[in-house]
């Protein structure tokens, strides 16, 4: 079986299937350039816990964790199969690789549900989650990626799901795309260049090497999915770009995709 690339995906607002304004249709063009995997492991920016956790829930509940949005958006539902097995072989690996897991039933919250389903809308790719240690740096989900990465081999595409900068005080929802901080600009620039070089010990440091990095990230939940994602990758991996835009001023959508050469 070919082995899958690993995806970072920066999956904007909630508002993003309903919103004509974003660029929804990109998911599914990003989508369509990848292989279809067998099952889908998926690290959100928004769920976290102190150790990791892997669901082995066989049907994910679409979890609304949001208040205040159009009604909608709220009636939307993502009824992917769960993926029992691999969330129990995922924490086998990281406790094999030294890193403490566990495993529980969880549905798919708005970081997962929202690209998958803009990505694949039949909802007929089985999907685990994985949580997040959002208290631990990026070296951390960095060596998660690593202890994962053989999932790879068996048609599972490990995804991170977060934003590329994330700072919603800064955000100004009247702005235009025209309207983007330029300092946005500067940081992801700084980080694709990295990504790029494949300068890991760089990119693990970057709160204190890269530009703008503490107004890009206040808390840097949202760019911890990157790393695992990154983790997960081979060494001597082809990076894929899929810029989408900067939105509200200062949240830029960008994607990556780390394939084999």
């Amino acid at each position: 079986m070919t082995r899958l690339p690993s995806v970072f995906i920066s999956h904007g607002a909630p508002t993003l299937p309903i919103d004509a304004s974003m660029p929804s249709a990109e998911f599914a063009t990003l989508a369509s350039r990848l292989p279809r995997p067998r099952a889908i492991l998926m690290l959100s920016a928004h769920w976290g816990t102190a150790q990791p956790v892997a669901s082995t829930a066989t049907r994910p509940e679409t979890i609304h964790d949001f208040y205040g949005f159009p009604r909608a958006l709220y009636e939307l539902r993502y009824p992917a199969p769960g993926a029992p097995e691999l969330g129990a072989i995922a924490a086998e690996l990281l406790a094999a690789g030294g890193i403490p897991a566990s495993t529980a039933e969880h549905g798919l919250d708005h970081g997962a549900w929202v690209p998958l389903l803009l990505m694949f809308p039949q909802a007929d790719v089985p999907v685990a989650q994985l949580s997040i240690q959002p208290r631990l740096d990026a070296a951390h989900h960095y060596r998660v990626g690593r202890a994962l990465r053989a999932l790879r081999e068996d048609g599972v595409m490990i995804v991170g799901s977060g934003q590329i900068t994330h700072n919603l005080r800064a955000a100004d929802f009247s702005a235009r795309p025209e309207d983007a901080d330029p300092r946005v600009t500067e940081f992801t620039d700084w980080f694709e260049a990295r990504l790029a070089e494949r300068d890991i010990s760089a990119l693990l440091d970057y709160r204190r090497r890269a530009p703008h990095a503490a107004l890009m990230h206040p808390t840097d939940e949202h760019l911890l999915p990157v790393f695992s994602a990154l983790g997960a990758a081979s060494d001597d991996f082809t990076l894929g770009i899929q810029s989408l835009g900067t939105f509200q001023k200062s949240l830029a959508m960008t994607n990556y995709v780390f394939s084999d050469a």
